[in-house]
């Protein structure tokens, strides 16, 4: 089964801040192959260029795959563009664009701490 990470998540993880998750997202992470969004790269160099977080993107991305597996999802990117247009719920275009990732690719769960996103998202997971 796969299973998409949303950026705090993957964040955490790559901090080794696992005891920040849900005992649920625990175990999703446990048994599920692991996928981020290319849109969550962007919005983790955005958190690194305002000073949020302490590596770039491209690093954090290299250590969720080194340490954990974590793959950049390869999905079709106009099916996903697609989808974020019927995410009216929000108009954070991370938020969008990562929902409708793990909806294009077969309504997969996605690993998310974002109340917003666990209301409008079924197959979210927390």
């Amino acid at each position: 089964m796969i299973c998409y990470l949303d950026t705090n998540v993957a964040v955490w993880l790559a901090q080794g801040s696992v005891e920040r998750l849900s005992n649920a997202g625990r175990s999703k992470i446990q048994s599920s192959e692991l996928f981020i969004s290319p849109m969550v790269l962007i919005e983790l160099e955005y958190l690194y260029e305002i000073g949020r977080i302490l590596l770039p993107a491209r690093d954090l991305q290299s250590k969720l795959a080194s340490e954990l597996g974590v793959s950049v999802c390869a999905h079709d990117f106009t099916s996903i563009v697609s989808a974020a247009l019927q995410e009216k719920w929000t108009r954070d275009p991370f938020d969008r664009v990562i929902v409708a990732h793990a909806k294009a690719n077969g309504l997969a769960p996605l690993i998310s701490a974002d109340g917003e996103i666990r209301k409008s998202y079924p197959r979210a997971v927390w």
